[in-house]
């Protein structure tokens, strides 16, 4: 505990600095990208302890590529660091692609005649009230 003793509390709040950091546009980017990034994990969580099976939902996506977009500008335009925009330049890649993979999905869904809730694109009857559901066309 001789560490927490020699650490100088006053100055990481003093001399324009927040926690010992000196904080202006770029850093808020990159803190911000981690906050974001950081956050799917909880949105993932609270999806998946929701249903009581694991659940990948949109939200996750949308914050992962927030996140990366958001990193990867903090790495291109203020460090210049290689480290930063190698980690981040083709990780939005499959971010995007789960999006586009999710909303086909959600366009495929159909309504049910019966109740009027959206069933998936291969059901048969629906989940809600067991109207049979009518396959679209193709």
């Amino acid at each position: 505990m001789d560490w927490l003793t020699n650490i100088n509390w006053h100055d990481g709040f003093t001399n324009g600095k927040f926690l010992w950091i000196d904080w202006h546009f770029w850093k808020v980017i990159g803190w911000l990208g981690n906050l974001v990034f950081f956050s799917r994990i909880y949105v993932q969580w609270y999806a998946t302890e929701k249903r009581k099976q694991v659940v990948v939902p949109v939200g996750f996506w949308w914050l992962s590529l927030m996140g990366t977009l958001l990193l990867l500008s903090y790495g291109l335009f203020y460090t210049h660091d290689s480290v930063y925009i190698f980690s981040y330049a083709f990780a939005w890649i499959p971010y995007v692609r789960n999006l586009i993979i999710h909303q086909r999905h959600e366009d495929a869904h159909l309504d049910c005649p019966g109740c009027g809730k959206s069933c998936p694109p291969l059901a048969n009857f629906c989940g809600a009230c067991g109207v049979r559901v009518a396959p679209a066309k193709t």
